[in-house]
């Protein structure tokens, strides 16, 4: 199943290859572009609209057919007589059809402010889309520096290894001439088996994060591309995170609900028409079918509702407090972060300095180790040690470089630049 969907995914995915040098903005871009999340913007802004368009429909005149056909056991009756008249009752069957036409005339401007409010909810929904997106950053920075890591390992690993080949040159025309034992030259040899195995796990561990990364951004990779290192980061101090825009259109959001409840009980006003065919119609008095018609105004306030209203307006300081807690509590966590990070970068930075005059020390060993092994005073095994010694400081230095960046990125992230 997945070597399918690593097909499918290289046959519909936009590919990079090995020439176009990967950088990690690119991989930000093609992850905030192809995450499955990042449809939902979209989708939301289409909601939107739609709920502006039915809204404004309460606007238009609205037409209602309505028709009844009833029984009742009493019907109005004339309570006197009148002489040479005679007044027939209603029937107690009776019959009704009418097609009934309201129009808004003035309603609070209730209908603008349920607009707002939609759209307020949806910036919010949409933002927090922005959010889980922008999240997502931090994943691309452990893959990517995953990755240049990896790549500075096996480059490290190559040179030891083609140091060492030509040193086992050596020693088996030394071997040839009986100037060192043939132990020797095994020694090397598998010293070389095991950088070559080293090499493997280091593959291994490049393709499981290329892997990652790709299901991540949708893009199929050529997994020889080479990974630009990210140099130049912003200087600027001044917090820009996606959350803090969530936590001002939350407050936005309340303030339009308040104006929401404030329309609520405005007086509302209405024009309707009515127009219709019944026995009886509009003269009770006359048994029989007849077409009629009514127009009029319609006046609607609400004069007292309990406090209802205030209290709903109380419920909604409340919710504005709360989302100030949360802003504050964001801004004082955002604060540790970046101490906690500006302490690893300063703790990082003290390493590498360490880490070259380690390796200017390892080097002169090295030398000076070389030149023993050819007068007979070492072994090759010795030799081998200081090596692998000086390799192994040449990589922990490529890693201490590699989190480095990795930290100026994540300082990058918790500002939100």
């Amino acid at each position: 199943m997945k070597k399918i969907f690593q097909i499918l995914l290289l046959l519909t995915a936009p590919t990079i290859w090995a020439q176009e040098k990967l950088t990690l903005e690119k991989c930000y871009e093609l992850v905030e572009k192809n995450y499955p999340l990042a449809k939902q913007n979209r989708l939301l802004q289409n909601q939107s609209e739609l709920h502006s368009e039915i809204l404004s429909k309460d606007r238009l005149p609205k037409v209602a057919l309505n028709a009844q056909a009833t029984y009742q056991s009493e019907v109005t009756q004339v309570p006197f007589s009148m002489p040479n008249t005679t007044i027939d009752p209603l029937n107690k069957d009776q019959y009704r059809a009418t097609i009934d036409v309201n129009q808004l005339i003035y309603n609070g401007g209730i209908i603008k402010a349920q607009t707002q409010l939609k759209a307020s909810q949806i910036k919010a929904q949409q933002k927090l889309v922005d959010i889980n997106l922008y999240q997502l950053k931090n994943f691309v920075n452990q893959y990517y520096f995953g990755l240049l890591l990896g790549q500075e390992k096996e480059e490290l690993l190559l040179t030891k290894r083609k140091l060492l080949q030509e040193k086992s040159k050596e020693i088996q025309v030394a071997v040839k001439f009986g100037a060192v034992l043939p132990a020797s030259e095994q020694v090397i040899e598998a010293e070389i088996i095991k950088i070559n195995q080293q090499v493997n796990d280091v593959k291994y561990d490049q393709l499981k994060l290329w892997q990652h990364l790709e299901e991540l951004s949708a893009t199929a990779f050529n997994t020889n591309a080479k990974l630009a290192i990210p140099e130049n980061f912003s200087s600027i101090n001044e917090v820009n995170r996606p959350e803090l825009d969530l936590f001002e259109l939350q407050k936005q959001q309340i303030e339009t609900s308040q104006k929401v409840i404030a329309t609520n009980n405005a007086p509302k006003l209405n024009a309707f028409l009515q127009g219709g065919y019944g026995n009886p119609a509009l003269n009770m008095l006359n048994n029989s079918f007849e077409a009629f018609y009514m127009t009029g105004i319609k006046l609607n306030w609400t004069l007292f509702d309990w406090n209802k209203t205030k209290k709903e307006k109380e419920v909604l300081e409340i919710s504005k407090q709360i989302v100030a807690s949360e802003k504050e509590t964001f801004e004082v966590n955002q604060k540790r972060n970046l101490q906690e990070i500006n302490f690893e970068i300063g703790k990082i930075e003290t390493q590498l300095k360490s880490d070259k005059e380690i390796i200017q020390l390892r080097e002169k060993i090295v030398r000076s180790a070389e030149a023993q092994m050819k007068n007979g005073v070492i072994t090759s095994s010795d030799y081998l040690n200081e090596v692998t010694q000086l390799f192994e400081s040449k990589i922990t230095e490529k890693t201490h470089q590699i989190q480095l960046q990795l930290a100026k990125a994540n300082h990058q992230i918790i500002k939100g630049i």
